[in-house]
């Protein structure tokens, strides 16, 4: 079993210390529990501070304050659904070739079908968690502030220490202020600097919000941890991948490019040398994961102290049905749900005489083509995520319900690729180190188990090295990961009609749909809620 402090917080009931002053107005995000302890009392004790911290992390993880289900930080949806990264990776994914689910509950469907409107409820689901999140994150960063750490007694080493978990609490907040620009554009906007009360936050533009996120994780650079200082907190290079992330997708978000940016914060990631490659790929997506070198920052799990019926529950049962053994997943079950498309199965040649280990599909008794999307048999199953270590062994819960795997959410190898892309883009950098990068991730996918290299062991020539090829490692290599509609969009080939997959645009052979869903709408909730908000446009309220 992992150790992390950050892992025991199901007994913290932090929100309630959380302020009326929330981002979003929607009144089906009604908080629990309901105020029974006051900021005052919980900031006073310095340590108290590392718990509340732990909360936020948590948030992405976790959906209230009992686990698995039971006291819900928000109301309005099935707490399992209503869980961070099970709603974020499926809206990152659903929408895209990589992962379409046999499930037909309430408007699912609509994500992989791309025809969402704003009563979605999936999509409002994801919505009031950023904004939960952000709501969590102003109220720690107003009461760390140095003139409420002064009058509280707060000093010497332990001022440092607040000054540290107030960096974090910043770094989140800029994460999900990131998630909410990519896929909600022009949103509500709150800060610690906004009044604590009741009122209706005023709407950004997605640049204003790109360049808030920006200044953020700048003045917060230096007063992170070192790469790698604890696992699972934030540190200066979580937040140097971060803008990474954010100056390739500028172009996107702000309709100038930042590729030399991109160029820049990925290789301080790199050239801190703190991170490397996990020698087996497999090994980045099993239940000591924790352990990996390559993991720059994850959302952790424990399968006793983390246990929730989204996050990595969600992902490592849901793919799992058919003829496939849940106890090689280290599980009591599959959920028979989530399965990839042949455009994904397609950049893995059947007839290459080397295969690359990334592949990860079962094939036993599963159809390539999908004919119907509710038969979990017609599509292929990705076996990525397993709660299970390096031995076999499953995981530390014993009903085989919950997993100890993390979502490793940033990891070297799409630094890599980011670094790549980058340069391509006319961003600068090194085109030999480019295909360097590149060629390490291919070398290990044609890497045995005993280290003897397959073939050529994947390697390309610089020739062969275009935005094309890009767009294609990216799914071989992050597949599931949560990156696919960003990439997509930034390759225009989201929307597109150049670019189908089954069932896109709610077709068989699939079909491009309208440009403005490139952005989800604004929830209908919280239109009704603040009469400051402006629908995106082509959708009605």
């Amino acid at each position: 079993m992992k150790t992390l402090n950050f892992r025991n917080i199901r007994n913290i009931a932090l929100a309630g210390v959380l302020s009326l002053s929330a981002a979003s107005c929607d009144h089906s995000l009604d908080i629990e529990p309901k105020y029974d302890v006051v900021s005052a009392n919980v900031y006073r004790d310095f340590a108290n501070y590392k718990s509340i911290l732990a909360k936020m992390y948590a948030g992405y993880a976790v959906t209230g304050q009992q686990g698995p289900a039971g006291r819900p930080d928000i109301s309005g949806i099935d707490e399992g659904f209503s869980n961070y990264l099970r709603q974020y990776w499926q809206a990152q994914e659903l929408s895209t070739d990589e992962a379409i689910i046999a499930w037909n509950d309430g408007t699912l469907r609509d994500l992989h079908d791309m025809d969402w409107t704003p009563a979605n409820e999936f999509l409002r689901a994801l919505y009031n968690r950023i904004f939960y999140q952000v709501s969590l994150t102003n109220e720690f960063i107003r009461e760390t502030q140095d003139a409420q750490l002064s009058e509280r007694g707060i000093t010497g080493a332990n001022l440092e220490e607040a000054r540290r978990y107030r960096a974090e609490a910043r770094f989140l907040r800029a994460l999900s202020y990131w998630h909410a620009l990519d896929l909600y554009g022009n949103v509500p906007f709150v800060t610690e600097q906004d009044r604590v009360g009741s009122f209706f936050p005023e709407q950004t533009t997605r640049a204003d919000l790109f360049s808030y996120v920006e200044s953020e994780l700048l003045a917060i650079e230096s007063e992170l941890g070192e790469p790698g200082f604890e696992y699972g907190r934030a540190d200066k290079a979580a937040a140097w991948t971060l803008l990474a992330k954010l100056y390739l997708n500028a172009e996107v978000y702000t309709g100038q490019g930042r590729y030399a940016d991109a160029v820049t914060y990925s290789r301080r990631v790199i050239d801190s040398g703190r991170y490397q490659l996990e020698a087996e790929y497999g090994n980045l997506f099993l239940a000591d994961n924790h352990t990996s070198s390559e993991i720059i920052f994850p959302i952790t799990f424990d399968g006793l102290r983390t246990t929730t019926w989204g996050g990595m529950t969600y992902l490592v049962h849901a793919p799992v049905g058919g003829n496939m053994n849940a106890a090689a997943f280290g599980i009591n079950g599959g959920w028979g749900g989530l399965r990839t498309t042949k455009n994904i199965v397609e950049l893995f040649p059947s007839t290459n005489a080397t295969p690359d280990e990334r592949a990860m599909f079962h094939t036993d008794g599963q159809n390539l083509e999908i004919a119907d999307i509710f038969t979990f048999t017609d599509g292929y199953p990705i076996t990525k995520f397993k709660n299970v270590n390096r031995a076999g062994q499953a995981g530390s819960d014993p009903s085989g319900n919950h997993p100890d795997t993390d979502f490793p959410m940033f990891r070297l190898a799409d630094v890599y690729l980011m670094y790549a892309e980058a340069v391509l883009r006319g961003g600068g950098g090194s085109a030999a180190d480019a295909l360097d990068y590149v060629n390490q991730l291919r070398r290990r996918a044609y890497t045995d188990a005993t280290g003897n290299v397959r073939g050529n062991g994947g390697a390309i020539s610089q020739g062969q090295l275009t935005l094309d090829f890009i767009i294609n490692e990216r799914a071989r290599e992050l597949k599931w990961e949560g990156h696919r509609r960003t990439d997509l969009i930034r390759f225009n080939r989201f929307t597109s009609a150049t670019y189908v997959w089954p069932w896109k645009g709610a077709v068989p052979e699939g079909r491009g749909v309208e440009e403005f869903r490139r952005l989800y709408p604004i929830p209908s909730t919280d239109l009704t809620a603040n009469p400051n908000l402006t629908q995106n446009p082509g959708y009605t309220r």
